[in-house]
């Protein structure tokens, strides 16, 4: 009798999980506000989008598999999807990540420049993509990708293809984004150096944001004070690992967000960096 009873109530208890399921899959709606998370990856970079949309872009996958654990405190347990991959350059700290993530998440499609880099990880990122048949796709010029509710990432830099070329400074073959919805803006932009900072000052962009993702995680060759007025953002994100090997970030970079008036928030001290924003204004904790 109590064996029969106990079937019954499996039976309903399982049923009532699937329906909950079912209602919760049908009710959920994507956020409408925009989310950027600056993943605390260590000494590395890693930034997680959450489009008003729903779409999840993936910026840089960090130096090991920490951004896997990042991913999932920041994504729900059922969300394994990544609209969009974006590799701003094939440094370890910034491509080694993103192997484990071609591997336990669905990528949809990936943005790179194909510059030439012989380093282990990154052959092993680019033969992990062609076995799992995502897209790629070669950012070789400005170009606009929107991302609906009207959110668009615009791509500022490189202006030209660098596919199988090879520079002496791969940081200098970052590539530099600008994220916008509504009114907000933010300027995400890898490991770019002043050299490339004066490139983009001398094209005519427009280079303003409320948020800048300091450059190469806040160099003393990097973030001059020209660029850093021009940008005249009021909050700027450090990414880089707690007492690492590079003396990152440096205390003139520092000295030189501060005199632009940014409020600086840090991966290696606060951890990782949230921010929301409602197309009007923006809250980062």
């Amino acid at each position: 009798m109590f064996s029969g009873l106990y079937k019954i109530l499996l039976i309903l208890g399982i049923a009532a999980v699937i329906v909950a399921m079912l209602l919760f899959w049908l009710c959920y709606r994507a956020p409408k506000n925009l989310e950027v998370d600056f993943l605390d990856v260590g000494q590395g970079d890693a930034i997680l989008i959450k489009a008003p949309g729903g779409q999840n872009v993936l910026i840089d996958g960090g130096p090991d598999k920490t951004a896997i654990k990042r991913l999932g405190e920041n994504l729900p347990w059922w969300d394994k999807k990544i609209d969009l991959m974006i590799l701003t350059h094939p440094h370890d700290d910034h491509v080694t990540g993103l192997i484990e993530i071609l591997k336990r998440y669905r990528v949809e499609r990936i943005l790179y420049t194909g510059v030439t880099h012989s380093a282990p990880n990154y052959i092993t990122w680019l033969k992990t993509v062609r076995d799992k048949k995502v897209p790629l796709t070669i950012m070789d010029k400005e170009q606009t990708i929107n991302l609906n509710q009207g959110a668009r990432i615009e791509i500022l830099y490189p202006s030209q293809s660098l596919l199988n070329k090879t520079l002496t400074d791969l940081n200098d073959s970052s590539i530099i984004i600008k994220l916008i919805y509504g009114q907000n803006k933010f300027l995400l932009t890898g490991d770019a150096s002043e050299k490339v900072e004066k490139i983009l000052l001398e094209s005519g962009l427009d280079l303003s944001a409320d948020v800048l993702k300091v450059a190469h995680h806040g160099s003393q060759y990097s973030s001059s004070q020209e660029f850093l007025e021009k940008v005249a953002s009021r909050s700027a994100v450090i990414m880089a690992g707690k007492d690492n090997d590079f003396g990152h970030p440096s205390l003139r970079a520092i000295k030189r967000l501060e005199r632009a008036g940014m409020e600086i928030f840090r991966t290696d001290l606060n951890g990782t960096v949230k921010a929301f924003s409602d197309g009007l204004k923006i809250k980062i904790k």
